[in-house]
């Protein structure tokens, strides 16, 4: 076990949950603490990536920020997985519809995640590498979604490493079936499997690349409430 504090996170070893929900804003692991969590307490301010550990329903959990990118969340995932005891890490966050059945508001759970990363060449792995959920996380939130009345769709994302592409290929990814794209999760996919630990995605749709339509800031950080229902039923 390495020492803690790590370099980007500043807590103890044990101030951390074994189960963490994650998501790419800071501000939305702050919401998170604050709807979800009784007697949260602060763990991390580092770089002002918001982390807070508190109890659900008598069940002690964290919530943390994980950045943009799979360098960023590949980073905080490792050091909680590897450094801190976490076993379990679910990201919610934002996506953007590549499916012309998904719309706005409606859920995906990450089954696999495709990527165009090269953040799997460190393992110097002989072949292609498909990065997948923990089955038992992604069967309960499936069952979640069904008992709440929320609607989703369980397939691939694709985990681009670009926002702003030159040619992002999207009509290629749809040919696939792929249902839509975000910028983390094959990165916590690989560092959970590496480890041996669980790992889940579960977005929101922010944005429809098919239709233009598209949510503010405002509301991907306080409104995107049903993924969140559904990664804390699953404590």
């Amino acid at each position: 076990m390495a020492k803690t504090p790590t370099p980007h996170i500043g807590a103890n070893y044990g101030d951390i949950a074994e189960t963490v929900i994650m998501a790419g804003d800071p501000l939305r692991a702050k919401f998170m603490a604050e709807r979800f969590l009784e007697n949260q307490v602060q763990f991390n301010n580092v770089r002002g990536m918001l982390g807070f550990t508190g109890t659900r329903q008598g069940k002690r959990v964290s919530v943390m920020g994980h950045g943009m990118g799979m360098p960023s969340i590949g980073i905080y995932t490792y050091e909680l997985f590897n450094f801190y005891g976490v076993k379990t890490i679910i990201r919610v966050g934002s996506a953007g519809s590549m499916h012309p059945d998904l719309h706005l508001g409606e859920l995906v759970i990450a089954m696999g995640a495709c990527t165009n990363s090269n953040y799997v060449s460190q393992y110097e792995l002989p072949g292609t590498y498909a990065p997948i959920a923990n089955f038992d996380l992604l069967r309960a939130a499936a069952d979640a979604c069904d008992k709440m009345g929320y609607k989703y769709k369980v397939g691939n994302v694709f985990s681009s490493d670009v926002f702003y592409a030159e040619d992002a290929h999207n009509d290629k990814w749809m040919n696939m079936g792929v249902l839509a794209v975000e910028m983390e999760i094959a990165a916590l996919y690989m560092n959970a499997a590496r480890s041996g630990n669980r790992a889940l995605g579960i977005c929101t749709i922010s944005d429809n690349l098919l239709t233009g339509e598209v949510t503010t800031a405002e509301q991907r950080q306080t409104t995107f409430t049903q993924m969140m229902d559904v990664a804390f039923s699953l404590i």
